[in-house]
């Protein structure tokens, strides 16, 4: 009787609610990022092929190279860095989706330090 007991409780904490998660969806379009930067809110908007990602922020466009690891996970490589940072790839995974937005998080490749962000299919 304990073992079921034991058993049954298991279970009931093991279960846990299924995150939607269809990256399909969100591997190319157009998208809009927004954060808060020093109180301030900015916005990013990008266009993302299944090879190349355009990003304007501040009326600055860059164009960076997108490698697929799988569905959830790509690599971006900044095609014209302008400095040391802008050398380093950035790895970003998809965690989750919902209607037209995405949660994700990114790190510099190597580094073990991730943030997250949310961002909005705009078609």
């Amino acid at each position: 009787m304990k073992k079921l007991l034991f058993l049954l409780t298991l279970s009931l904490f093991s279960c846990q609610k299924q995150v939607e998660c269809n990256p399909k969806e969100f591997k190319t379009g157009t998208f809009r990022f927004e954060q808060v930067v020093n109180g301030k809110k900015e916005i990013t908007t990008f266009t993302r092929t299944e090879n190349l990602q355009i990003e304007t922020y501040h009326e600055r466009t860059d164009t960076a190279s997108v490698r697929w690891v799988n569905d959830y996970e790509f690599i971006l490589q900044k095609l014209k860095p302008r400095n040391r940072a802008e050398k380093k790839a950035i790895s970003m995974r998809f965690l989750s989706t919902k209607g037209k937005t995405y949660t994700f998080e990114y790190s510099f490749v190597g580094e073990s330090k991730k943030q997250m962000g949310t961002v909005t299919k705009t078609n």
